[in-house]
């Protein structure tokens, strides 16, 4: 029996048709929230109300311990709803991997209480600096500590309740949390790309936070990014769910759009477009990228789930890591590129009319290509040819920050 429907000791149960109701729901308004630049507080109050943040939560610790492959899936599903809402989640789910790989498990077993009380996690880790480096600092002040500094691509930290924060604490890196409502915590709306709009990915400010001990989450004495190869295909993979849910969105419009329509451009009368051949094409083939696109998402999904017993045991590195980061970078190159054609070829179903911005069709192909931009296709090529050709580890180039990390593909 799926573990979803399994009777389970938390508080918070998740169904499957709880879920899809919710996602249903969220579909609905969608464009209205795109158009209106509408932040989707309301439906990421939904999915806490179904424990859709749980999911991941093993079950001894009050979860629906669902698998990597089911997840992806229901990711997928969400993305075709909103692919807004995937991404504003995306660090919620890696919070709950590495307390999967914690080996103190008293200590995850403290922050899966909050999550299964509904505590939703966003992240501030990135700056707007010159290097890959971070200038917020964490230093001693009394009994704990002070949190000072500047983040953005704060991905869904306006609608978390605690924020994963990377600082540095006199050369060391140190990931913490914090309160999204703390004293000195501003979180700004003021993400300007031209897709994924609502996903809250803008500024964080930490002005003089105050820090316990019981927050700070780990220490390194270098500036790793990625950690393992395994969250590497991790994070990769939640773009690509999200991108197939954008297929599976661009193919369900263009149905909705074509179905009751009764002309044709350079077709005289009145016409049918749905029984016109050409358009029946232009379906097809939007049928066979969604199709395509939600396949390889499994394939990284399975990929990674056959890593994920080594994770759980508090194992680093892994040659089957390797093989899922492997898989999630050959798929990134083609999952990109059929999304992006088929929220371009969505717009030969319907002519100049397919363009009313009430429609909101163009949301797909702007969404799709901001997602793209996130994780440059074109360097992960050149990794994979270097890995074909050479033997190069794809992480190579963070390699040499750690004597201790050193691989060989």
């Amino acid at each position: 029996m799926d573990a979803l429907t399994q009777d389970a000791p938390a508080p918070v149960a998740p169904t499957e048709g709880g879920l899809r109701e919710v996602f249903a729901r969220i579909a609905k308004g969608a464009v209205a929230r795109e158009q209106g630049r509408v932040l989707p507080y309301e439906a990421v109050a939904w999915l806490r109300e179904v424990g859709f943040g749980t999911l991941r939560v093993p079950r001894e610790a009050g979860g629906a311990g669902v698998g990597l492959v089911e997840i992806f899936r229901l990711l997928t599903e969400l993305a075709a709803a909103d692919s807004n809402l995937p991404q504003i989640v995306r660090a919620h789910f890696a919070f709950i991997e590495g307390l999967r790989h914690e080996p103190d498990r008293a200590r995850s077993a403290s922050w899966y209480a909050r999550i299964v009380d509904g505590a939703l996690f966003g992240a501030a880790m990135a700056e707007l600096t010159d290097s890959t480096g971070t200038s917020t600092t964490l230093t001693r002040q009394g009994e704990g500590w002070r949190l000072d500094g500047t983040k953005y691509y704060s991905t869904g930290t306006l609608y978390a309740d605690w924020i994963i924060v990377v600082a540095d604490e006199a050369g060391e890196r140190v990931r913490l949390a914090v309160p999204a409502t703390a004293p000195g915590v501003t979180r700004d709306d003021d993400w300007d790309g031209f897709g994924q709009r609502l996903t809250g990915s803008g500024t964080t400010r930490f002005d003089g936070v105050a820090v316990s001990d019981g927050q700070i989450l780990a220490r390194s004495s270098f500036d790793l990014v990625p950690s393992s190869s395994f969250l590497t295909a991790y994070y990769q993979l939640f773009h690509l769910a999200t991108l197939a849910g954008i297929g599976r969105a661009a193919l369900r419009d263009a149905v909705a759009f074509v179905r009751p329509r009764t002309r044709t451009f350079g077709v005289p009368g009145k016409v049918s477009q749905r029984h016109d051949p050409l358009v029946q094409q232009v379906v097809g083939r939007l049928s066979a990228l969604a199709y395509s696109t939600s396949a390889l998402v499994e394939d990284v999904a399975r990929a990674l789930e056959r890593g994920a017993e080594a994770w759980d045991a508090g194992v680093t590195e892994h040659p089957l890591y390797d093989e899922a980061e492997r898989i999630a970078f050959q798929a990134q190159q083609i999952v990109l590129e059929q999304t992006l054609e088929a929220t371009t070829r969505l717009f030969e179903v319907g002519g100049a009319s397919a363009t009313a911005s009430s429609l909101g069709l163009d949301r797909h192909w702007r969404n799709a290509r901001v997602l793209a931009s996130h994780n440059p296709a074109v360097q992960r090529a050149r990794a994979l040819g270097d890995l074909e050709l050479n033997g190069t580890a794809l992480d190579a180039i963070w390699r040499p920050a750690s004597p201790t990390t050193e691989r060989t593909a």
